[in-house]
């Protein structure tokens, strides 16, 4: 059971107000990604799923731009109300995360920034720190270069630069929907209409991460589709792909690049 703290709206605001004001000088470069573990079956979650709506997209005030994610859990699912974008990867991939960072119990809602830090998903001191500290960390140059979608698989090109020595990094593909909403029926949001951000349908292990020579030397793979994206293939969806030491560890780059799905006529 996931253990849960109630975090007033007002204080997501003063969050958005100040962590992710820009600051006057030249930001530098860089990518943070947020990993929001969260349910629809559980009621503290709801303002942590509109700070992470808020923030992606963003930067922080050293100027790394935000990649958000949002995670659906399944261990709430038997109090009343399935979450229907859960998912069992989502909750191992919480657990793993639970495990490296000595937790007692998973739960809801978990902010997780760059794999380094973890902290109840209203605590705006702790991520203004994550931000603050993530600032300073060296990163990979990564980028996608094209995702381009063949019957029921998405094929993915990309390029990697300035990997750390002596550091073996793992490349995940994470397939998102830009928007999800749900009309909760039951458990803890009964009656309410819910909506959700950069929702995770697929997680995709690419495997070890190679730096390529130039910016013209290119990698591929090809990644199946998530049956909910070929229902509604004129949904938004982004692509996203970040380099992580182990399954647990720290990240060190992501990229995100939105997708059409349909073939230009």
């Amino acid at each position: 059971m996931g253990n849960t703290m109630r975090i007033p709206l007002k204080t997501f605001t003063i969050l958005i107000m100040t962590v992710l004001r820009l600051p006057a000088q030249t930001p530098r470069s860089g990518v943070v990604l947020v990993e929001l573990f969260t349910s629809e079956g559980c009621s503290d979650c709801p303002p942590a799923d509109q700070l992470l709506a808020q923030m992606t997209g963003k930067k922080t005030p050293d100027g790394e731009l935000i990649i958000g994610i949002s995670e659906h859990v399944t261990y709430w699912n038997h109090l009343g109300w399935k979450d229907p974008f859960s998912g069992d990867q989502f909750t191992e991939r919480q657990s793993a995360f639970s495990n490296r960072f000595g937790l007692e119990s998973v739960y809801t809602p978990q902010i997780v920034v760059n794999g380094r830090e973890q902290f109840v998903g209203g605590n705006h001191t702790a991520l203004a720190a994550a931000f603050k500290a993530e600032a300073d960390k060296p990163q990979v140059n990564l980028s996608i270069t094209s995702a381009r979608p063949a019957g029921k698989d998405l094929t993915i090109t990309w390029s990697a630069a300035n990997l750390p020595p002596k550091t073996t990094l793992r490349l995940v593909a994470v397939l998102v929907d830009d928007t999800d909403s749900s009309a909760v029926l039951h458990g803890e949001n009964s009656g309410k209409q819910l909506t959700h951000a950069f929702v995770a349908r697929s997680v995709t292990p690419l495997g070890k991460l190679a730096a390529t020579e130039s910016t013209n030397t290119m990698q591929s793979a090809t990644i199946p589709l998530p049956p909910s994206f070929l229902t509604d293939p004129d949904k938004p969806h982004h692509l996203i792909l970040f380099a992580q030491q182990g399954t647990n560890g720290p990240i060190f780059g992501a990229d995100a690049k939105p997708l059409k799905l349909q073939s230009e006529h």
